[in-house]
């Protein structure tokens, strides 16, 4: 076995190996980019060394620099993770010629399985099921077009070189194919300097299952069943579950052989994914499954499969790279329970999905047990940076059926708590949810066919959220000045008391929230043991307590429970009984309340539109220096730089729209010492 390692990766799936590393006594060695320094994976590794800049082609993707620090820290083999290295055969080659072994297959593997049209025309020589179609070499569109008329519509036109969605376009008729071929070949070109295309047949209704399968040097193959990955947006997986739902026993032994076929017709060794579509129009048959493509790497959800299986394929991929059998033979595996895993994303649900940025000011999983596992490469104070792929989490859990495991994702999902920064947690508890979902009623058009149900309108606060909030704003404003207040020369002046005492009045404090652009008065008066809260709508008896860890212990109406409120700059995020709401607190002055996302970044504080911008990319600012004006709730806010500085980028432009969270401008260290 290796005594070290070396990870070409960061983030959750960099983590994941060094937690298997470790528990197998293997030194482990982690690269990172200028805005990784302070990573989780960099904090968790025996080692860590800087290769370069925040933008992955000057860091991550840098092949040479990563093998030269291999060899630097005496690194005997290098795991890629997923993404970034991980599926190319030029890195792997470079890796065997640097007296390096690469964690997973050889370089003529993926090669084989890289272009799709190769990789099918390779599957039909070795037996296995593909969709009908077209896989020539020939790209004349007027040739294709027959071919797609052959055929049959509605087809599917896909890049060879294509992944993650991309240069892929469904047809239904043969008016819309010249203007959807071109489309896919400019993207297909755009994305992977490849604009070739294949076309298959489209299935109307089909379930995305794929079989995990690992083979070694000495001839062994396995697989380790089947995973459900149904749940896509865009094609992205969002979802998956293994085993999958009313699987035939006959459809898992062909599909298991087809896939163990798959992997010996290229000479494959490690961990790999045989992805095969099934047209379920006629529910889950032997018959009805085709070869899709292989992903010649580890899956972000191999959990799954680890959960049913009880095996660890970090170990399995060390223990074969290594020269070693595979642990087990096939009559040695078999499934037990049900089990999940959701990827927590920092994404806009509600604004199409798009990425958001920002400093994870409250990061709260549920509790990790042998059930229930979160997979991370981020920390409570952590940033989500415009740089990476923006997943904080992915959540796994495990149960004896899939209705108790499906009821344990939900509860799981009501407890995870992160606030700071858009995330799509309420998407993924709505899907959980749903009657469809528990009722086994997949296809890869599941969240487009209920995306009414799954993307409904923002969160609205209740009375109670908005009564919570200003409990939490003054307990803690109570509690920080207590701590003063005990040192001051006269701790029991009742001028010195920031519990609303009046001379001549009833104590009290007033607040007031911005909901929809509506102003919302909130009257707290203080009475013993507790608060009356009045709101224009309704008056409220309540005793609230700050608990250590943050959380806001209440009795509202005589209604108990916990809550957590998270206040950024203006903006007051309530997290109460797994819902989470967003609104602002109206204050005389929101300037200088610009949030710092924990890399130099400025951020926005809320929603709202860049009317002037008074730097420029290279200047040197100093703390409190204006940097951009920001036009929110019909008021100008100036947002200024938190430290001395340099203009590292600025993203956007005078009179772009943006929302709460966007990076405005990114902050680098001077070098002035």
């Amino acid at each position: 076995m290796f005594k070290k390692i070396l990870i070409a990766n960061r983030g959750e799936i960099a983590c994941r190996v060094m937690e298997t590393a470790a528990r197998l006594g293997i030194k482990t060695v982690a690269v990172y980019s200028e805005a990784d320094s302070c990573a989780r994976h960099v904090e968790m590794a025996d080692e860590a060394v800087l290769i370069g800049p925040a933008e992955v082609s000057e860091s991550y993707l840098k092949a040479d620099k990563i093998l030269e620090v291999a060899r630097q820290t005496g690194a005997e083999a290098i795991h890629p993770g997923y993404g970034f290295l991980s599926e190319n055969a030029g890195f792997a080659e470079k890796c065997a010629k640097a007296g390096l072994v690469f964690i997973g297959p050889p370089a003529d593997a993926i090669r084989a399985m890289g272009l799709k049209d190769a990789a099918k025309a390779l599957m039909v020589e070795a037996g296995v099921p593909v969709v009908p179609g077209y896989h020539g070499e020939g790209q004349d569109p007027d040739m294709l077009a027959a071919e797609a008329e052959k055929i049959g519509y509605p087809v599917l036109i896909k890049a060879v070189a294509g992944g993650g969605g991309k240069g892929m376009r469904s047809v239904s008729s043969a008016k819309e194919f010249p203007a959807a071929l071109a489309s896919a070949q400019r993207e297909g070109q755009s994305a992977f300097g490849d604009a070739r295309v294949l076309i298959e047949k489209f299935l109307t209704k089909p379930r995305h299952i794929e079989i995990q399968v690992f083979a070694d040097s000495h001839g062994n193959a396995v697989h380790l069943f089947e995973r459900d990955c149904s749940l896509q947006r865009r094609h992205q997986k969002v979802i998956e579950e293994a085993p999958a739902p009313d699987m035939p026993d006959a459809m898992r032994a062909a599909m298991g052989a087809a896939a163990v076929a798959a992997a010996k017709a290229i000479g494959y060794v490690g961990a790999g994914t045989i992805e095969f579509i099934a047209d379920v129009s006629d529910g889950l048959k032997e018959d009805a499954f085709y070869f899709m493509e292989m992903n010649t790497r580890l899956q972000v959800e191999h959990p799954v499969t680890e959960m049913i299986t009880g095996q660890d394929l970090v170990e399995w991929q060390l223990k074969v790279a290594a020269g070693g059998e595979l642990p087990c033979a096939q009559e040695d595996l078999s499934i037990s329970g049900h089990a999940f895993e959701v990827r927590l994303y920092a994404e806009d649900p509600n604004n199409d999905f798009l990425p958001a940025t920002g400093n994870l000011l409250r990061l709260r999983p549920p509790r990790a047990s042998e059930t229930v596992r979160i997979d991370t490469g981020v920390r409570e104070g952590d940033t989500v940076t415009p740089f990476y792929d923006p997943m904080i989490a992915k959540l796994i859990v495990w149960d004896e059926n899939r209705d108790d495991a499906l009821q344990k994702l939900t509860a799981a999902l009501n407890d995870y708590q992160v606030a700071g920064v858009t995330t799509n947690l309420d998407f993924l508890g709505k899907i959980a949810s749903h009657p469809a979902f528990a009722a086994k009623d997949l296809d890869t058009g599941f969240i487009e066919r209920f995306r009414d149900d799954l993307v409904p309108a923002k969160v609205q606060p209740t009375d109670q959220d908005i009564v919570l909030a200003a409990l939490h704003i003054l307990l803690e404003r109570n509690r920080d000045h207590a701590a003063r207040r005990s040192v001051a020369s006269d701790p029991y002046s009742p001028w010195d008391s920031m519990e609303a005492w009046r001379l001549n009045d009833e104590g009290h404090d007033d607040f007031i929230f911005n909901i929809n652009d509506e102003e919302i008065a909130v009257h707290v008066i203080y009475q013993n043991g507790g608060f009356r809260v009045k709101l224009p709508s309704a008056e409220f008896e309540a005793t609230a307590d700050l608990s250590d860890d943050g959380n806001l212990d209440a009795n509202i109406g005589g209604h108990k429970f916990t809550a957590a409120i998270v206040l950024n700059g203006p903006k007051v995020t309530v997290l109460n009984q797994g819902r989470q709401v967003e609104f602002l607190r109206v204050v005389d002055d929101f300037d200088n309340m610009a949030v710092d996302s924990g890399v130099g970044a400025i951020v926005a504080p809320m929603p709202g539109k860049v009317i002037q911008i008074f730097t420029t990319a290279g200047a040197t600012v100093s703390r409190g220096d204006p940097l951009v004006v920001l036009e929110a709730m019909k008021m100008e806010h100036t947002l200024t730089a938190l430290a001395d500085g340099v203009v590292g980028e600025i993203y956007h432009e005078v009179g772009d729209q943006v929302d709460d969270g966007a990076v405005l401008v990114r902050m680098e260290e001077s070098e002035e010492v």
